[in-house]
Order: C-alpha cells, then sequence, then structure tokens
C-alpha cells in the first residue's frame, strides 16, 4: 500500500467531473481503493474521493469514526462506494460543518440532505445499497459531490460560515 499525494482546490482535477468505473472488481480498482483508505485514515479524513487523489474515477472511499456518528447513528469501517448514485429520502435537510483534505484547514457550513439512499459497487465488483443519515449521509454527499467536479465551498450559502479552524473554533470559544 502507499500515500497518495492530495489535489488541493485549484487543481483542475478537483473541478471536471469524473469517469465511471468500468470494472469495479478489477485487481487495479483494489489496489487503488487500498491505497484511498490508508491515505485517507493518515490525513485523518472521513472521506477521500479519486479525482483528490489526481485519478478521474467515480469511486470514493469513507468510513463514520465513532467520534463523528450522529445519535443513534453507528460507526462504520473504512469502505468503497464505487460509481455511486445518491438520491434524497424526503425533503429534511441539515446544516452540516464540513471539511476537505483538498482545503486543508478550512471549515464552512453546508446544507445537506439529511436522508439519502445510496447505490453503487464496492471494490469486489458486489452491488451495495442502504440508507444513511446524519454524518453518514453528509459524508456520502459531500464525496460524491467531487465525482462531479463540485467542492463544498460551491454550495455556502453564507459565508460567515467559511474560515479557518483554528479561527472558526477560536470565535466560537468566546
Amino acid at each position: 500500500m502507499a500515500l497518495l499525494k492530495i489535489a488541493r482546490m485549484g487543481h483542475p482535477v478537483l473541478l471536471r467531473p469524473a469517469l465511471p468505473v468500468e470494472s469495479p472488481g478489477a485487481p487495479e480498482i483494489a489496489s487503488l481503493v487500498k491505497d484511498m483508505i490508508e491515505t485517507m485514515l493518515d490525513a485523518s479524513g472521513a472521506g477521500l474521493a479519486a479525482p483528490q487523489v489526481h485519478h478521474s474515477l467515480r469511486l470514493f472511499v469513507y468510513h463514520v469514526p465513532a467520534a463523528r456518528r450522529d445519535d443513534g447513528e453507528e460507526a462504520l469501517a473504512p469502505r468503497a462506494l464505487i460509481n455511486p448514485v445518491i438520491s434524497p429520502v424526503g425533503e429534511e435537510r441539515m446544516d452540516c460543518v464540513e471539511g476537505c483534505l483538498s482545503l486543508p484547514g478550512l471549515r464552512g457550513v453546508v446544507r445537506r440532505h439529511a436522508c439519502v439512499r445510496y447505490e453503487g459497487w464496492n471494490e469486489r465488483g458486489e452491488a451495495v445499497s442502504g440508507e444513511a443519515r446524519g454524518f453518514h449521509a453528509n459524508v456520502l454527499q459531500h464525496e460524491n459531490d467531487h465525482l462531479d467536479g463540485i467542492l463544498y465551498t460551491m454550495r455556502i450559502d453564507d459565508f460567515r460560515s467559511f474560515g479557518f479552524t483554528d479561527e472558526l473554533t477560536r470565535e466560537n470559544a468566546t
């Protein structure tokens, strides 16, 4: 396994739609997934999309750490979602404080669907699907946006909620 270089905001790979993965169970995809999970965990991220590591492919890895889960939500071990289809369930929305490994040190509030349905494939080529709420739904939507060339900053409604994590933390502490 290897740590991969993470593209930062401004790199063109982050702004273009990614291509479908032709063979989700292919050995090279499984290898990429392993490297992406290692990279995500090393960077203390909750998700990482292939375009963020300079691969314009419709796949991402993610997990729900115990410390990040919302009430009633289960922690989830790292996993991959390949060629995902994410769709809202209901009209309920939630405000999510988001950061991104491609925008280190920054945070902002983004309005997301509170519940989503997801479908896709894992790195073994097996179909996966389900519903996600809370932080799980947040991370799925954030990572799926990367596959469409969308950064969370493009979804911020009020830029007074956007800034460096340490400054926002300091402001909230006073």
